[in-house]
């Protein structure tokens, strides 16, 4: 296989070079397979992505070798990319098939989107919880905590949607709507996660020094903020089985599902079976009224 050829991509030509190189060694996907299934998957994945900052998590070598993130775009990059500057910061918005082409020849493995679309930078779409677990936990402690938390929302008839990080965490969306600014979305997520922790004091931290968390679960309220990311859904990860961020069915988490359950192999046949369980976060109209529960949080913090 030759090092370097070029391929179109929705007319655009782009240099792919060392096609052949592995970058998931232990499931043997090469570039020219990555580049096969993103491609495959990008009706799935630039919906969720074309209005949103992009970080990028490039690993030269491939999964397991150095990585480094990526925000600012290449000098070096055409100039038929989408950008938007924010912050002094010039961010690439994948718009585009033909974008996605061109990144995953820069062995981007990880996609990382903000909270916001660019033209709403003060207003997160959704309340994100992020769900990590620490060390000596595995994903059956954020299975554990989500569905607890799932039982309050439901409690609160507070609609969410759960997906995989594609490590060993989880993360639940309520569709906001873009309904609140960044500070009134933190308030609500910290009174959540606060509430959480004090409930479930042996299973759930707000504890941030790692070190003081023991076997705790970590409410990471502090994520979701301007400027901060989080692995998009149906992004791939750098991990040995080539995860995917996959959404789930509250149903297939109370069953039993791993992580290792979604990667780059069946990835687009799962889609095509489920649909696309996150289509519903992409009508940014207000949703979830939590208008009360921020007045609540509120008073709860006094003057």
């Amino acid at each position: 296989m030759a090092d370097a050829e070029i391929i179109n991509v929705e007319g655009r030509k782009i240099k792919f070079t060392n096609p052949g190189k592995l970058l998931w060694p232990k499931t043997g996907i090469r570039k020219i397979d990555y580049l096969a299934r993103m491609l495959e998957l990008a009706p799935y994945i630039l919906p969720h992505s074309k209005d949103r900052l992009l970080t990028c998590i490039r690993y030269p070598h491939g999964a397991g070798g150095k990585s480094f993130f990526q925000k600012n775009i290449p000098e070096y990059a055409p100039d038929w990319i989408n950008t938007r500057t924010w912050n002094g910061t010039k961010y690439i918005l994948l718009d585009s098939a033909a974008t996605l082409a061109w990144l995953v020849n820069l062995a981007v493995l990880e996609f990382h989107t903000s909270f916001n679309t660019w033209q709403r930078d003060n207003y997160p779409t959704d309340i994100v919880f992020d769900l990590d677990p620490s060390e000596g936990q595995g994903f059956d402690a954020a299975a554990e905590a989500a569905l607890l938390v799932k039982e309050t929302l439901d409690s609160l008839s507070i609609n969410s949607h759960v997906k995989t990080s594609g490590a060993t965490g989880l993360q639940i969306y309520i569709p906001a709507g873009g309904r609140y600014n960044y500070d009134e979305a933190r308030m609500i997520n910290e009174f959540f996660a606060r509430y959480f922790s004090q409930k479930y004091p042996t299973k759930i931290t707000i504890e941030r020094m790692i070190e003081n968390r023991g076997k705790r679960l970590y409410f990471d309220y502090l994520q979701m903020w301007q400027g901060k990311t989080i692995a998009m859904v149906y992004t791939p990860r750098a991990t040995e089985t080539a995860t995917v961020s996959m959404p789930v069915e509250w149903d297939e988490l109370e069953k039993g599902i791993h992580p290792e359950d979604f990667n780059l192999s069946n990835a687009l046949e799962r889609i095509k079976k489920k649909g696309d369980l996150f289509a519903p976060l992409l009508d940014n109209s207000p949703q979830e009224n939590l208008d009360s529960l921020l007045e609540y949080a509120r008073k709860s913090q006094g003057p």
